[in-house]
C-alpha cells in the first residue's frame, strides 16, 4: 500500500472518460480550519436535536421494512409513520471508527484520516457541536465513542458539556463509565442505563437549545440480548439469502477474496461468533436490537409528554450496516449493499409531515450539515456534505445522483482489500486496491442483491471507464488520491515519503 497515483497518470493508463454530472457534496482541498462561529440564519427558528446512533444495524431489519420476517420494532416504525424514512441511506466506510469520524466531522475518511478502528485522531479537527456550543447550545455525549488511542480512551471529548461514555466496544452488562472524566461501575444493561441518563440530562435542560448524541453500543457482535428478551425468537425460521448459497451459480464473476472470505471468521462457514450456528447469530442480533427500539421510544414518549417534540427533531442513523449471509459473508467493510446501507429515520412532529419517505441518496457526511441547519447554522464550506433538512420539509432541492465510497485494508482485518467505489441509481462499481482480482459492476436497479458481475460485459465498457474515472476524480478534488499509510504507528499522508518500515 505504499505506492500513490495521479488521476492524470491512471487515466492514460485505462483511457478516459467522460465526468458525466456534477459531484455534489465535495469539498474543495484545503488544510485544517479554524473553530469560528458560524452565521445564523435569519428567521429560522433553533430547535433542540437528539442524534441516536445504533451499531451494526442494516437498514432492512425493521419490522416495517419486513426483514426478517419475526423482528418487530415498533418504535423504529411509529419514528417511519408519524416521521421520515430516508430509505437510501449510506456510509462512506463502513466501519465503525471512520464511520462516526465523518459523522461529527462531515469529511470523508481521507480527510479526516480517521481510516480504520486503530487510527489516531488528529487533534485539530474540529467535531460539529462545537459549532453548536458557540451558538448557545448545551450539548451531551453518552455512548460509545470508539476512535483514538486504538479505541481505550474514553476521556472527555471537545464540544461536549456533558460526558458519559466507555472504553472501546464497552460491555452488555455491568459496564464501567467515564463520567464527566471520572470513572464508575454501573450495573444493569448498558442500552437501558444510556437512555436512562439520557432522559435525565435532557430534564434537565431549560433555558437553552440542546443538542444530545446517544451513541449506543448495541448491537455490535457479541450480541447480548437483555434478558427479558432472549430467546424470545429461538423457535423462529431464519430465512437465508439467495446469493449465501455456496454454489458455483452464486460465485460466478465474484472476486476471489470473496470467495476466499466465506471460510473466515468473516464469512458464514468460519464466523467469530462460532459458538451459535448462522441462525442463532441473526436470532440473537434481532433480540438485541429490542432493547435498542425500547429507548426510541422511551425519548419519544417523553418528548411528547415535556412538550417538547414541536421544537425538536430526532434522528436515528446506524454507523454501518452488516452482512448476514450475503455473498457468504457476516461482516461489513465491504461496499455490497448490506454492508454500507443504514436504516435513518427522522421524527419532528413540528416540521416533518408523517409518514414521509425521501428517495434521493444520503449519507453520514450530511448528518452534521443537517444538524447545524436545524440549528439555524449555515455549515461551514469545507464540509463534505450537505443538509437534507429541506427534504424533510418536504422541499426539493438540487441534489446529489452518486456517492463514494472508501475503504482501507487493515492488518488485522486481512481477508477484505482495499475498496474505492462509486453508486448511482443504476449501478455499481468498485475499484480493490493493491489485490490482483476482478473489479465489480452491477446493475443495481435490476440486480438489486448484486449476483451478477457485469465488469467484463463488453456493453458495459465505457460506462466501467466513465465511472472509473469519476471515482479517480473524487478522491483527486477531495485530498484523496493518496493512500493513508502508516509508519511505524503514525499515520502520513503521501505515501512516496514511505521508503522503510512501512505497514
Amino acid at each position: 500500500m505504499s505506492r500513490s497515483w495521479s488521476r492524470r497518470s491512471f487515466l492514460t493508463s485505462v483511457g478516459a472518460g467522460l465526468v458525466t454530472a456534477p459531484l455534489l457534496g465535495m469539498a474543495a482541498k484545503g488544510k485544517s480550519q479554524p473553530l469560528e462561529a458560524l452565521q445564523q440564519k435569519k428567521n429560522q427558528k433553533r430547535m433542540n436535536i437528539i442524534f441516536i446512533l445504533s451499531d451494526d444495524h442494516r437498514y432492512d431489519f425493521m419490522s416495517f421494512m419486513g426483514n426478517p420476517p419475526f423482528l418487530k420494532t415498533p418504535n423504529m416504525d411509529r419514528m417511519a409513520r408519524e416521521g421520515a424514512h430516508l430509505k437510501n441511506a449510506f456510509v462512506s466506510t463502513s466501519l465503525c471508527s471512520p464511520s462516526r469520524a465523518t459523522i461529527l466531522t462531515g469529511l470523508y475518511a481521507h480527510k479526516h484520516k480517521v481510516v480504520d478502528n486503530q487510527s489516531p485522531v488528529k487533534e485539530d479537527l474540529i467535531y460539529f457541536p462545537q459549532y453548536l456550543q458557540k451558538a448557545g447550545y448545551k450539548t451531551a455525549f453518552m455512548g460509545k465513542w470508539h476512535m483514538g488511542e486504538k479505541q481505550g480512551n474514553d476521556m472527555p471529548r471537545k464540544g461536549f458539556d456533558k460526558w458519559i461514555s466507555f472504553k472501546g466496544q464497552g460491555q452488555y452488562f455491568d459496564p464501567e463509565l467515564n463520567i464527566d472524566g471520572k470513572r464508575l461501575h454501573k450495573k444493569g444493561y448498558i442500552t437501558n442505563i444510556l437512555t436512562d441518563y439520557a432522559l435525565d440530562w435532557v430534564k434537565e435542560q431549560k433555558d437553552n437549545p440542546f443538542f444530545l448524541y446517544l451513541s449506543h453500543k448495541a448491537v455490535h457482535a457479541m450480541f447480548e440480548p437483555e434478558p427479558k428478551y432472549k430467546g424470545k425468537y429461538a423457535n423462529e425460521k431464519v430465512p437465508h439469502p439467495k446469493s449465501m448459497a455456496n454454489t458455483p451459480e452464486n460465485y460466478r464473476g465474484k472476486p476471489l477474496w470473496v470467495r476466499l472470505q466465506r471460510n473466515s471468521w468473516h464469512g458464514v462457514d468460519y464466523m467469530y461468533y462460532n459458538e451459535y450456528s448462522f441462525d442463532d447469530y441473526v436470532r440473537r442480533y434481532c433480540e438485541t436490537l429490542l432493547s435498542l427500539d425500547d429507548s426510541i421510544g422511551r425519548i419519544l414518549d417523553y418528548l411528547n409528554k415535556s412538550g417538547l417534540a414541536e421544537n425538536t427533531l430526532v434522528l436515528y442513523m446506524g454507523d454501518n450496516g452488516l452482512m448476514m449471509g450475503e455473498h457468504g459473508l457476516i461482516d461489513k467493510r465491504q461496499m455490497y449493499e448490506e454492508s454500507i446501507r443504514v436504516p435513518l429515520l427522522a421524527y419532528a412532529p413540528g416540521l416533518i409531515k408523517p409518514g414521509t419517505v425521501i428517495d434521493p441518496m444520503v449519507q453520514n457526511i450530511d448528518i452534521a450539515p443537517t444538524i447545524l441547519d436545524a440549528a439555524g447554522l449555515k455549515a461551514p464550506a469545507y464540509m463534505d456534505g450537505m443538509s437534507f433538512l429541506p427534504m424533510l420539509k418536504g422541499e426539493h432541492p438540487k441534489w446529489r445522483d452518486r456517492i463514494f465510497y472508501e475503504y482501507y485494508w487493515e492488518r488485522a482485518f486481512p481477508m477484505t482489500p482495499t475498496v474505492f467505489g462509486i453508486r448511482t441509481d443504476h449501478y455499481k462499481y468498485m475499484y480493490y486496491w493493491g489485490v490482483w482480482d476482478t473489479e465489480e459492476l452491477y446493475d443495481i436497479k435490476n440486480d438489486p442483491k448484486e449476483m451478477n458481475n457485469l465488469i467484463n460485459d463488453p456493453k458495459h465498457q465505457e460506462l466501467i471507464k466513465d465511472l472509473r474515472n469519476q471515482v479517480f476524480t473524487w478522491l483527486e478534488t477531495t485530498d484523496g488520491d493518496e493512500i493513508p499509510v502508516k509508519r511505524k504507528g503514525e499515520f502520513i499522508r503521501d505515501a512516496r515519503n514511505c521508503k522503510v518500515g512501512c505497514d
